[in-house]
């Protein structure tokens, strides 16, 4: 199976699981559980790709200039500042961090 022929199996078969979710009755989807579950399931993905993206290197484990930045991030949100100031702030820490040579 060549590159192009995994792309566009993979592209059918969430083309049809996207269509699949247009069949599930309205009612099932606004029960409480399913609509709690589907919350969850969001938030915890998200939590999961951050920590990829932030410790993750290969196949190892990296702490490096991500993580001190990933925490200034944090708490800028917890402070309810602009998604800019956030992005530019922790982006500055990394870089700092780096120039100095405390961190990799």
């Amino acid at each position: 199976m060549s590159v192009w022929s995994a792309i566009l199996l993979a592209a059918v078969i969430c083309l049809a699981l996207k269509a699949t979710g247009y069949l599930v009755p309205p009612s099932v989807l606004e029960a409480p559980r399913p609509a709690r579950i589907s919350d969850l399931l969001t938030v915890a993905l998200l939590a999961a790709l951050v920590a990829v993206q932030t410790l993750g290197s290969g196949q190892a484990v990296v702490v490096d200039a991500r993580v001190p930045a990933l925490l200034v991030a944090a708490g800028l949100l917890w402070l309810r500042q602009s998604f800019l100031v956030v992005v530019f702030t922790a982006a500055l820490v990394a870089a700092l961090l780096r120039l100095l040579g405390l961190a990799v």
